[in-house]
């Protein structure tokens, strides 16, 4: 009988999850940046390294490392709160006007849960996700790659503490980075 209710547990968990990235995604669609900042941990770190092309053999420099090499953006609530602030002036060169974006979340996977999946305080979770925008007349960005998010039950609420972003192209072709993943 455990088995079985180890199985629903994780569902009901997944099930919760996916609800919450769901509901960022749309807060980000929405141009709802401070709701989508309030998801976030006081102490979020949010990084996105840079993919490299690599000679068979050679995986392990495939991506820039972690406190040593430069990266997309490495950041904290602080520098996020700045960008949405800065975004949100109306004034944003990279932002005026407004680029419409669609956040596809998909692929939703616990990877682990803390202290239990039956009543967890903290949850790894791996997705894939698509990002979609347009700006202006004919700019149009698609972005694919995969999460890897740390999220953190904090008066009974979800909140993402880590989340790494891991881009499937290695070469940037958008014009800028202002948009969330």
């Amino acid at each position: 009988m455990t088995d079985k209710n180890d199985g629903l547990n994780l569902l009901l968990l997944k099930s919760e999850i996916e609800e919450f990235l769901y509901r960022e995604a749309e807060l980000l669609d929405e141009r709802c940046f401070n709701e989508w900042l309030d998801l976030l941990t006081e102490d979020v770190r949010y990084w996105m390294p840079m993919r490299r092309n690599v000679k068979f053999g050679e995986l392990d420099r495939e991506f820039t490392r972690e406190g040593q090499d430069i990266n997309w953006f490495d950041e904290g609530k602080q520098t996020l709160t700045q960008r949405v602030n800065q975004i949100l002036t109306g004034v944003h060169w990279a932002e005026e006007p407004l680029s419409r974006v669609c956040h596809i979340v998909s692929n939703v996977r616990i990877v682990k849960a803390l202290p239990s999946v039956e009543s967890p305080v903290s949850v790894d979770v791996k997705c894939r996700f698509l990002v979609y925008r347009n700006r202006v007349e004919t700019e149009t960005d698609i972005l694919l790659g995969r999460r890897e998010d740390r999220l953190r039950k904090i008066d009974d609420d979800w909140k993402i503490s880590q989340r790494k972003v891991i881009l499937d192209q290695n070469v940037l072709l958008a014009k800028n980075l202002t948009l969330f993943f």
